[in-house]
């Protein structure tokens, strides 16, 4: 349950859809499934292992303690104990210090967007509010780290009630978004949002770009669409001059570019000579009008709106000249084989590298080897077990919906340009099978509370293993001995657990400083009507936001390279520990564990090399990364040589376990 919780399909599908959605673009996202699968494979093969190593050396620690074992008994590789011991252990801590403040800060994000479905008057839908997310990162942080303070029991009992839930969230959105696609064929009238409004009429639009020639988004505060809606009783239409349709900032007329629609005001209805078509009143998106020549098409007095058409063409599912100011876009699956497809073996590695971050956490239970009842037995099995039910069954069925779902109304760009994709997809769902906006708008927050709730299973989940970890080298003196003790009530590492809890928060912060940094377009300006002390800090011009690197990504790639070195360690140690061991088995312990190694460094390698490969990779955000994991690994060996002269500590293992001198 602690393993399943970590793992967390149920947050996961919504936090890293748009991510996913996003690097790579704008083709790599047609291989998001079959990439998912791919990661699993290597998860998998990394699972076995610790499952393995965790059957001969139960305990709490995990890779830092199989580490040691694996070579302590060993007749040659004995004296390098101490350093795979110390190396592993501060490798894990790349992963499971950094992961728990990723998670801190994608809650975070979404409690910002939250924010915007309750008080829209108040929150902006496209910026979060810098102060908001900071005040959550810490109370957020110290909420999780008081349930993992209060022991292992609690943890578990509390993970438990979020698994069920999120598992049965998921399967929900996932049987109503196959049931969306298989009763919308291909010119069937269906949804799609305008301005996060869903809607089934084609919405009138005009083309806006500012003083620097930069896509825009005009909210017709003080301009008439190129539309009008004021017309004579004979139903003849009035067409607004281009010059009206679009203005800059000093009021002079601006070339069409990027489309963005309006919304129907107070003076349209008072000021229209023929009615609103049916269902659209004030607030809605303004209308495309059905006509015949100069003439309105009327029905009881009516006008009536152009049906919005769904297309599943395939000259609709990837568009584009393929030129710079014209690339080749997916925008959606044409059929549930192309969801499967590979589509290319350079998307599917960057759809895999993503895909880590959403499958680790099974080898989670391993730190807890102290406190299970049969450890040999049911550690391994839970490490196996939560892989298979969380990454085999929940995520292959959830991203395979999510993905068959996509059409023209909402296309993988329209994901990538979202805050909350999933979220969208939720609304558009509800809103058909419910029958209204206010229906599948509830649909979709009821969705993101069981997301939120997964949030902190998964949080509570990877700050309990992170800080076992911690403990267990503090106990060893490989670290400050203060991270060795245990609370005396509750048997917990308390002083590890607080100090990751400050060091989640920090991170958090970080995360969501430039969540929306390394965009291709420049977003829209804040609206001023959000310039209140919720935004008084943090939000940058929108032109910066295409220069500044995503700090998000940033921070996701940091854990994830904290991850890659963990599992090539684990599988290296798997290959020692049964090298001389009586239950030694090829296949088991040198196959299986060479793939996962290779598989891993294969991933890691391709963060570098893919930027330069792949049209839509930037190198801003790995290669930051990889500064961050040198810093740590080149502190780790100061702190490690410097430590061990300054306690007498010999860096190398003057004998193998069991012999008189080790014994002395």
């Amino acid at each position: 349950m602690n393993a399943m919780a970590l793992i967390a399909p149920g947050a996961f599908l919504w936090l890293t859809f748009q991510i996913q959605a996003l690097y790579g673009a704008p083709m790599a996202g047609q291989s998001m499934w079959f990439g998912i699968i791919a990661a699993l494979a290597l998860c998998f093969a990394t699972a076995y292992s610790y499952a393995e190593l965790s059957k001969i050396y139960p305990g709490a620690g995990s890779s830092y303690l199989y580490a040691e074992q694996a070579f302590i008994g060993k007749t040659k590789a004995y004296k390098f104990a101490r350093i795979a011991k110390f190396f592993t252990g501060w490798a894990s801590h790349l992963y499971y210090w950094v992961y728990p403040g990723c998670m801190v800060g994608v809650t975070a994000i979404l409690g910002g967007y939250l924010l915007n479905q309750f008080w829209p008057d108040t929150f902006s839908g496209s910026y979060n509010s810098p102060l908001f997310m900071i005040l959550f990162c810490v109370v957020f942080a110290l909420g999780v780290a008081y349930i993992a303070y209060r022991g292992v029991t609690g943890t578990t009992g509390v993970n438990t009630v979020i698994n069920v839930i999120q598992i049965s969230a998921l399967l929900v959105f996932s049987v109503i978004a196959l049931a969306y696609r298989f009763n919308h064929k291909d010119g069937d009238v269906g949804w799609h949002l305008s301005n996060g409004t869903p809607v089934n009429y084609q919405v009138d639009t005009t083309n806006v770009l500012d003083d620097k020639n930069k896509p825009v988004q005009d909210t017709w505060a003080d301009t008439p669409p190129s539309l009008k809606w004021v017309s004579a009783k004979d139903a003849t239409l009035q067409v607004a001059d281009e010059k009206d349709a679009a203005k800059d900032k000093d009021g002079k007329s601006v070339p069409a570019y990027k489309q963005q629609d309006r919304a129907v005001t107070d003076d349209d209805m008072k000021n229209k000579d023929i009615p609103l078509p049916d269902g659209i009143a004030v607030g809605d998106p303004y209308p495309v009008l059905q006509k015949d020549g100069d003439k309105l098409v009327l029905k009881d007095g009516k006008a009536i709106a152009v049906p919005f058409t769904i297309s599943y063409k395939a000259a609709d599912a990837v568009t584009g000249a393929g030129t710079d100011k014209d690339p080749t876009t997916f925008n959606f699956h044409t059929s549930a084989g192309s969801v499967i497809g590979i589509h290319g073996f350079n998307f599917v590695f960057i759809q895999a590298c993503i895909a880590i971050l959403i499958l680790v956490g099974f080898e989670s239970v391993t730190a807890m080897g102290e406190e299970a009842k049969n450890a040999k037995r049911d550690v391994p099995r839970a490490v196996l077990l939560s892989l298979a039910v969380q990454g085999a069954f929940c995520y292959a069925i959830e991203y395979f919906a999510a993905n068959y779902f996509l059409h023209n109304g909402y296309t993988l760009s329209n994901a990538g340009a979202s805050g909350a994709p999933i979220g969208d997809m939720m609304v558009i769902v509800g809103t058909w099978l419910f029958g209204s906006y206010t229906a599948g708008k509830a649909f979709m927050l009821v969705q993101a509370a069981t997301v939120f709730l997964a949030l902190i299973g998964t949080t509570l989940s990877c700050l309990s293993t992170g800080a076992r970890v911690t403990y267990a080298m503090g106990r060893d003196g490989e670290v400050g001995s203060h991270f060795g003790l245990l609370h005396a009530k509750t048997g917990s590492p308390h002083r590890a657990i607080w100090t990751l809890a400050i060091l989640s928060a920090i991170i958090g912060i970080v995360t969501v400083s430039v969540y929306l940094g390394g965009q291709t377009t420049a977003p829209a300006p804040l609206d001023p009507k959000y310039h209140n002390i919720w935004y008084s800090f943090g939000i940058f011009a929108p032109e910066s936001y295409m220069k500044i690197p995503n700090t998000l990504v940033i921070v996701t790639l940091v854990s994830n390279f904290g991850t890659f070195l963990l599992y090539m360690t684990t599988c290296f140690i798997t290959i020692v520990a049964f090298k001389e061991h009586d239950q030694f088995h090829g296949f088991k312990h040198i196959v299986i564990p060479i793939f996962g190694l290779v598989a891993n460094l294969a991933c890691m390698l391709f963060y570098l090399v893919g930027p330069f490969s792949v049209a839509g990779m930037s190198w801003h955000e790995p290669y930051i990364a990889l500064g961050v994991a040198a810093c740590w690994g080149i502190y780790g060996a100061i702190y490690f040589i410097s430590a061990s002269k300054k306690t007498s500590k010999p860096i190398y293992v003057e004998a193998p376990m069991g012999t008189a001198k080790a014994a002395l």
